[in-house]
């Protein structure tokens, strides 16, 4: 390695996108379990945003530079990495330090870039992919035969959720804001505009009242009584957001009991590296091989260069996207 340093982003203070600043550093060495990748691509994500403007710090002991995903090639592994080798093409689910040019990864949670794959699409799978696959999948256990309602179904985590539904024959619904999320998410789910239409009746009415057995929901309080009614015996509900709100006032629990309903939640960021490696395993043997075919890939809604990090918060900030943001290091 040439260079002993690197460019990253960091957050001078809670704010706007403007808080965004690139500055000078040396480039982190790999500890014994990690590697070290030369940034091509990273993506962003919601909780990036979140930790910009002061709302989801990093935990203790971990850096402060955002960043979740990250796509490029191994620069050097630590000394008990036999996984990976220098000169490797992988993306991983970082602990922060993505928006970078180069970025320490724990082994256990990165992956080689499925043939095919290209560095921007890539640098789109991580966040999203580990989420949908840990909430909706692990947690959620939909199923073929089962049907799904996606709220935010034209996010990166939405769009996921409902390639990955399609290609494993699942059937879903999805909500989202705009006439024209509608159609932009047309080919993979029957979407609902829930500024123009009630979700409840329209999925009640294609059901025949049956309703759905799995709601992966990032919206939260707003929508708590007509997830429970739309949830059929068994229904799973699965938050990993609460975009409108955390806390429900007046709370019915017989609908929970009545129908035997389960309702969870998660963050990815709380999750130990054994969680997070075992949620790569799963996503190695069901979701690789569906990458590798040219499946599921991740759309791209805009792509930005390193030093327009502030231009692509700022997109990201206005909720008019389908799909990832990803800024192109090289």
């Amino acid at each position: 390695m040439a260079q002993a340093q690197m460019q990253q982003v960091v957050i001078t203070e809670p704010g706007g996108p403007e808080k965004l600043a690139i500055q000078t550093t040396d480039i982190p060495v790999p500890a014994a379990n990690e590697v070290l990748v030369k940034v091509h691509a990273f993506g962003l994500n919601r909780p990036d945003i979140l930790q910009r403007q002061g709302l989801y710090p990093m935990p203790k002991g971990v850096t402060p530079v955002p960043g979740l995903e990250v796509a490029g090639v191994v620069e050097a592994v630590g000394s008990e990495v036999s996984k990976f080798k220098v000169g490797d093409k992988v993306c991983g689910l970082t602990n922060g330090g993505g928006y970078a040019e180069y970025c320490v990864v724990p082994a256990s949670q990165t992956l080689s870039i499925p043939t095919g794959v290209s560095f921007t699409q890539a640098a789109a799978i991580p966040e999203t992919f580990f989420t949908v696959w840990a909430n909706l999948f692990q947690m959620g256990r939909a199923k073929v035969g089962e049907t799904v309602l996606i709220h935010g179904g034209s996010s990166g985590i939405g769009t996921t959720a409902l390639m990955l539904c399609q290609a494993l024959g699942i059937k879903t619904f999805a909500t989202v804001g705009s006439q024209d999320k509608v159609q932009a998410i047309a080919h993979l789910t029957d979407a609902i505009n829930y500024k123009t239409q009630d979700f409840e009746s329209y999925i009640n009415e294609k059901t025949d009242n049956h309703g759905v057995d799995v709601i992966l929901d990032i919206v939260g309080a707003p929508y708590w009584e007509r997830n429970l009614n739309l949830l059929r015996k068994d229904g799973r509900l699965v938050y990993i957001a609460f975009l409108g709100g955390a806390k429900v006032k007046d709370a019915k629990l017989g609908p929970i009991m009545m129908k035997r309903l389960t309702i969870t939640g998660s963050t990815m960021r709380a999750r130990n590296i054994a969680e997070k490696a075992e949620i790569a395993q799963g996503l190695q043997q069901h979701v690789w091989p569906l990458l590798t075919q040219g499946q599921c890939l991740p759309m791209i809604y805009k792509t930005f260069k390193f030093a327009a990090i502030q231009q692509a918060h700022m997109v990201m900030d206005t909720g008019e996207h389908v799909g990832k943001i990803v800024v192109e290091v090289i």
